[in-house]
């Protein structure tokens, strides 16, 4: 399945255009009543609202320039992992799931297991439900609890984390989970999580949005508790860090 021009962006507003709908309620709200003000007031009322426009462009050019342009869907970044067709893989979602087509149109031979973790009871952004209807499930898509995942220790050489593991919000289970997963790997096995980061760059993208995302210091403690240690770390762009996980002791 190849992803439509603007697909990303498109689907960023698709899935929050109440949020974007009360922006302009607002803004056109302000704006009404700002001729009844000093012109001291109007003027910062103009700063503030030039700010929170410049802040939404913002916000949508960079994640054009993710999910877009900088062509992260191609999956090259895999490349180097060399990973064959006898090789078993696992892709994990949070309940939206753009990856699971790539990865089977770039291993088509190797065994191909697609879990999700989605619960509606906990993720409830309105954004993760119009995806869902948007984009159905990978065929044969099996739903899934972090505390009970449905792998076999020392069975899967490849597991996927692709934008999904920081919808795990407790520090504890996303431990807990991320143990389960690190008994499930082969000797040679890795994990590859692929998240934004709390930090500076993707404060300025998404203002206070990037509480939503966590820390690198909090995901390296994620993984040394969970008996993982990383490979390597590193930037596919200013916005988004891929780690390569394997497991404590493993020698290669």
């Amino acid at each position: 399945m190849t992803r439509k021009p603007l697909q990303g962006v498109t689907n960023i507003i698709r899935f929050n255009w109440h949020f974007y709908v009360i922006a302009l309620i607002v803004i056109i709200t302000i704006l009404f009543f700002r001729r009844f003000l000093s012109h001291d007031l109007s003027s910062l009322i103009d700063l503030v609202l030039s700010l929170a426009v410049l802040s939404i462009l913002v916000s949508l050019a960079v994640s054009y320039y993710i999910y877009d342009h900088s062509n992260i869907y191609s999956l090259k970044f895999l490349d180097a992992l060399n990973i064959t067709s006898d090789k078993n893989l696992v892709n994990i979602n949070a309940g939206f799931d753009e990856i699971s087509h790539l990865l089977k149109a770039k291993y088509p031979e190797a065994p191909l297991t697609v879990l999700d973790f989605y619960d509606p009871e906990k993720h409830t952004e309105v954004s993760i439900e119009r995806a869902r209807k948007a984009y159905p499930p990978y065929p044969g898509t099996v739903t899934i609890e972090t505390n009970k995942v449905p792998l076999t220790d020392n069975s899967v050489d490849y597991i996927f984390l692709i934008l999904a593991a920081h919808e795990i919000r407790s520090n504890e289970e996303r431990v807990q989970f991320f143990k389960q997963i690190a008994d499930s790997l082969t000797t040679g096995g890795r994990i590859i999580v692929l998240e934004h980061q709390r930090d500076f760059f993707n404060f300025i993208a998404y203002n206070f949005g990037y509480f939503h995302f966590l820390s690198t210091e909090t995901w390296h403690c994620t993984f040394k508790n969970s008996g993982l240690l990383v490979e390597s770390a590193s930037k596919l762009t200013p916005f988004l860090k891929l780690f390569i996980l394997k497991k404590n002791g493993t020698s290669s």
